[in-house]
């Protein structure tokens, strides 16, 4: 028997968690051959301000609300479904409004990588 070389993941099957954005639903965590976590997450109103040390995060916007910003730093920035932000370790960052986005983490999300001011 060969070994799967492939790994599918279905969401809506995998759990909710809570998270400074909103509730993400992580991906390919326990893959051990893979470098990153991608989450799908649901933004239900504004997200709380937050960074990473070590983790740089790739927002890809699946749905927005038409008022729907990001908060980069001390900017604010509208954003739309289609676009994709990369977020930076050290860039304070935060969701304002209702969305649902793909975000690609990488190296793998840490819980203990959230950071609040």
């Amino acid at each position: 028997m060969s070994a799967t070389k492939y790994e599918i993941v279905d969401f809506a099957a995998l759990a909710g968690v809570p998270c400074p954005c909103g509730t993400a639903r992580r991906a390919f965590g326990e893959t051990a051959d893979y470098p990153a976590t991608i989450h799908m997450t649901e933004i239900s109103a504004d997200a709380q301000l937050h960074y990473h040390k070590r983790l740089t995060e790739t927002y890809y916007f699946l749905e927005c609300g038409e008022d729907a910003k990001m908060q980069l730093d001390d900017e604010i920035v509208p954003v739309k479904a289609g676009m994709c932000v990369r977020i930076p370790s050290g860039v304070r960052h935060r969701a304002l409004g209702k969305m649902r986005i793909l975000n690609i983490v990488i190296p793998k999300f840490d819980p203990a990588d959230e950071w609040m001011d």
